[in-house]
């Protein structure tokens, strides 16, 4: 093996290594896939425990606007009708998300759009004398008042970002969607659902006649791995690639607790999120909802966030002024790079949904 030549060296067998993989494929190009860990499909990886299909890094819910996109993730295989109307629990009561009617009525009695404006309008009053928002606190009381603030965002945010909210920068938070409807959906896009067999099977069926080696670590021996390919596509940390010349970018991170639960039904819903500063994780996932599950038991997860170390998965790039001049840095090294293309959330040091993945891997293909 060490002496074949291939066209495409791609390292880690995500979604966009996968996409690209696929797409490279069908125009006749050899490509051969390396991924450090011993699984296919990244953060997006489903593993079948008492017949649920269980999101292993966290709630992955496929949506687009994008028409061409969504085909094409439907010609890997069956997606359901799954819309994300997260439940948030905030000290025992529960409140509908996003911000709409439902929420208005849970947190005020409010029943008509124009009685909500009215309330959140007069909320904001009290906060008209901050013209310059200094952090994400006084952001959002200006945007929402307090109520919501206190209620829905304020812990949540600070569990998310491991500082108080007078820490975080104001820019975080740009606007509040409010919607004076009464509709639980939380995405606006036009299509929403999840692979009906597990997104492990949808990267299978992509990945279907490619060379794939799992548990290898590029970084041991790169040159060897280089030398086997005319090009290669890299979608791990750039700044790992460089050898942190320019210092480390930061990550939030997260773990998981799961459980198995002898019980059919343990909250009703997909997603809750726990609001509260004091209970510890950000939400509670019972995978079961988001396939309309039916069987005997369930699996939960509590996902708890909390800082970046080397030994953890690097989950939320922290996009603000210091790691954005440290990533422009790597970026300028990447462009005077021949040999190796760039791509994917961790490469490019950006939160991508699924959907922008695939669509940078399609667009990166088609440029080649």
């Amino acid at each position: 093996m060490d002496n074949k030549k291939y066209d495409y060296l791609i390292v880690g067998a995500g979604l966009f290594g996968s996409v690209f993989a696929h797409e490279m494929k069908k125009k006749g190009k050899t490509c051969l896939l390396i991924e450090k860990r011993n699984h296919i499909a990244g953060n997006i990886f489903t593993e079948k425990i008492e017949g649920i299909n269980v999101h292993k890094y966290g709630a992955h819910i496929f949506h687009t606007s994008n028409k061409k996109i969504w085909d094409y993730v439907n010609s890997f295989g069956e997606f359901n009708r799954f819309t994300n109307s997260p439940i948030a629990n905030y000290k025992g009561k529960l409140y509908n998300l996003p911000f709409n009617m439902n929420t208005f009525y849970q947190l005020w009695g409010v029943k008509t759009p124009e009685e909500a404006k009215q309330k959140i309008e007069e909320q904001k009053a009290k906060y008209a004398h901050i013209t310059e928002p200094k952090n994400l606190e006084e952001q959002a009381l200006v945007l929402g008042g307090k109520d919501i603030y206190e209620k829905l965002i304020k812990g949540y945010t600070e569990k998310q970002w491991g500082r108080p909210a007078i820490e975080i920068p104001a820019f975080i938070i740009r606007r509040l969607p409010f919607r004076f409807t009464f509709d639980n959906n939380y995405f606006n896009d036009i299509y929403q659902g999840i692979p009906v067999e597990g997104y492990t099977k949808l990267v299978e069926k992509m990945l279907d006649g490619i060379e794939v080696i799992n548990n290898v670590n590029y970084f041991e021996d790169k040159q060897k791995w280089n030398n086997m390919a005319d090009k290669v596509i890299f979608t791990g940390k750039i700044d790992e690639f460089y050898n942190f010349q320019f210092g480390e970018l930061e990550y939030r991170s997260l773990h998981f607790e799961n459980e198995i639960l002898d019980t059919s039904n343990y909250q009703g819903n997909a997603v809750v999120n726990y609001t509260e500063k004091e209970i510890p994780y950000t939400r509670i996932i019972e995978h079961k909802h988001f396939e309309f599950g039916t069987q005997e038991k369930t699996y939960i997860t509590r996902e708890y966030p909390h800082e970046f170390s080397t030994n953890k998965e690097s989950y939320y790039p922290i996009n603000d002024d210091k790691n954005q001049a440290i990533f422009d840095k790597y970026q300028k090294l990447s462009l005077k790079d021949d040999k190796v293309i760039f791509g994917g959330r961790l490469a490019e040091y950006k939160y991508y949904d699924m959907h922008h993945v695939i669509d940078k891997a399609l667009q990166l293909t088609e440029k080649l």
